[in-house]
């Protein structure tokens, strides 16, 4: 029926444009500067202070440490006051004090910083979904959209709040600390480096292995939701089937998967902290024993020695942390590469700019020399041409694939024309708003959706502000008021996961009062009354008589016997009309018409 793919976008870690995105995602924040600006200056003083912090604790040790000695050298009690180390172990305190603020600061804005931002992309998402054409949503799977607007913008929230920032936070802290370690002692800041450079290519080499193994989890997670969601919702067919076995066999399979691929990247994450412990824990071993031996030589003091091993242990830490971190905003970059791409979709047809307003629609439809193709160089419908007017019903029939829905899907602009027009009351669908088209048509689908609320709620849907009476009166016309009557609590059941509590005919009545309550000037059936009995069909064809009478209304069926009154039959084949008249003059030319609904009797 036409040339529409399904594109699968592979889920990749690592961003094809780094430069971009990064750009485009900083220009997100243009609102965000004066907390940003905040957050730089809290991280400044933050990492100023990591730095002073155990340089001054060296003075205020060493300075405690000779008042003990000189206490045991005198015989003398040893005593702390103001004047002595009261003040320094004060303005020590009030340091640490404001480290703690200052770190509670940055990183309290920072959550906000990236919330702000990820409702922004959100609502930017929202708003790009309604403004893409039908034909993006044919062709890409929903669980990659749904990802999109979800894990990959929660990933996005989570880096910036702790990767980045903690990047950033390392980056200063290291520099200033070697530079402090470097003062104190060449010799012993050396030996501390290369043990943390056999860290970092340990980290670096587990960290690429462990990020193609989250890759692979995240396809494992994706093939498992797959499967167990299809056999949720074949549940019915499969123990009419007794493929109960198989599709155990099946979710086993890809359950034993995913935990494979779970256990690997588990593993590599778990089992790098112990041996970079290890390393980190003998280079100190290796440290305290030089340290030691310059302090019996009076090279170093005790003061300069933990401030060392203060500075040891907040640079340790991101060292061995980088490439995880690197790993960490690169995923963050490419989620929000993918994020910017769904952004850059190419969007409908704009409205125009003065649209025209047809206000009162008497319901005159008319095709004139449409034509159309899901891939413009290859055609589906070629110069199609008819009208309906008021009170007409048109039905439109023929094999699967051959265009019906697609008829419809153009009169209300879900796809674009590639050629001629399509007019209602004599002016162009392409020269009004869409909104302002829709008003004009009410619809009832062969794939029925009703949304979480109660039953009044789904079928006020086509007219929000219905009364009670109108809902009940659309209900009747539709033949289902009585069922509804014989639910718990009647209209004001509470429907949930699109009505799974009701068979499948249950929610196309519901569907037919939706649209039946908002009267529109054209009503189109596409299938809706195939999942109902054809008793039942009966009963829904006489009550709706009266909303069908003096409106336009346009059926598609594959139940040939529910077209039989219609005043015209269009016969598609391969998105063409090859025949059109009543139901009599079809039969009695012997055509396609004719083969089809002789079959459809045979068959019944």
């Amino acid at each position: 029926m036409s040339d529409k793919k399904t594109l699968h976008t592979p889920q990749r870690e690592v961003p094809q444009n780094t430069k971009s995105t990064v750009v485009r995602l900083f220009s997100q924040l243009r609102g965000q500067r004066a907390r940003l600006t905040v957050v730089g200056i809290s991280i400044v003083i933050y990492v100023i202070l990591s730095i002073w912090n155990p340089l001054y604790s060296a003075v205020v040790i060493d300075h405690l440490w000779q008042s003990i000695q000189t206490a045991w050298n005198t015989g003398t009690a040893f005593v702390i006051t103001w004047d002595t180390l009261g003040k320094e172990l004060f303005r020590l305190t009030i340091q640490y004090l404001f480290t703690w603020v200052f770190y509670y600061l940055q990183s309290y804005l920072m959550a906000s910083v990236a919330e702000t931002l990820v409702l922004s992309l959100r609502t930017q998402v929202s708003r790009k979904l309604h403004r893409l054409p039908l034909r993006f949503f044919d062709q890409n799977k929903a669980g990659e959209i749904l990802s999109r607007v979800t894990s990959d913008l929660d990933k996005i929230s989570e880096v910036l709040q702790t990767g980045l920032l903690k990047m950033i936070v390392a980056i200063g802290t290291v520099i200033g600390s070697l530079i402090v370690m470097f003062y104190y002692s060449v010799p012993l800041t050396l030996i501390f480096l290369v043990f943390m450079a056999i860290c970092v290519v340990i980290t670096k080499v587990v960290a690429s292995k462990n990020l193609l193994c989250a890759a692979q989890r995240q396809e494992t997670i994706g093939s498992l939701t797959g499967v167990v969601e299809e056999y949720y919702k074949g549940r019915d067919v499969i123990k009419a089937y007794n493929h109960e076995d198989q599709s155990i066999q099946q979710v086993v399979k890809v359950a034993e998967e995913n935990r494979a691929a779970n256990q690997k990247a588990d593993f590599l994450t778990i089992c790098i902290n112990p041996l970079i412990r290890l390393l980190t824990r003998l280079s100190q071993a290796v440290i305290a024993v030089i340290a030691g031996y310059a302090m019996l030589n009076g090279t170093m003091t005790i003061g300069v020695v933990q401030a060392f091993f203060q500075y040891v242990n907040q640079t340790a830490e991101p060292l061995t942390e980088a490439s995880y971190m690197i790993n960490s905003l690169q995923s963050a970059l490419a989620s929000a590469e993918r994020t910017f791409e769904m952004l850059d979709e190419e969007e409908e047809i704009p409205d125009p700019e003065h649209p025209a307003v047809v206000e009162h629609s008497k319901g005159n439809v008319a095709f004139e020399h449409v034509s159309f193709g899901y891939n413009p160089d290859r055609l589906l419908m070629q110069d199609i041409s008819f009208s309906a007017r008021p009170g007409q019903k048109i039905a439109v029939v023929g094999s699967t694939g051959a265009g019906k829905t697609t008829l419809i899907n153009l009169l209300m602009r879900f796809y674009e024309v590639n050629g001629g027009k399509i007019t209602v009351d004599g002016v162009s669908t392409a020269e009004m708003t869409r909104s302002g088209l829709r008003r004009n048509f009410g619809m009832v689908l062969q794939d029925t959706w009703l949304f979480g609320g109660t039953v009044a709620e789904n079928i006020a849907y086509g007219k929000p502000d219905a009364t009670r009476e109108e809902i009940v009166a659309a209900a009747k016309a539709a033949m289902v008021d009585y069922f509804i009557r014989t639910m718990p609590q009647g209209y004001d059941t509470a429907l949930h996961s699109d009505g799974a509590n009701l068979s499948q005919g249950q929610r196309q009545l519901l569907a037919i009062a939706r649209a039946a309550i908002s009267r529109p000037p054209v009503l189109i059936l596409d299938e809706a009354t195939s999942s109902i009995d054809t008793r039942t069909e009966k009963l829904i064809e006489q009550g709706m008589d009266a909303l069908m009478e003096g409106r336009t209304v346009l059926v598609i069926a594959h139940r040939l016997s529910t077209v039989r009154n219609s005043d015209v039959i269009m016969v598609l084949d391969h998105g063409n009309i090859i025949e059109r008249g009543s139901h009599d003059e079809l039969i009695a030319q012997k055509g396609e018409y004719y083969q089809l609904y002789t079959g459809a009797v045979e068959l019944e």
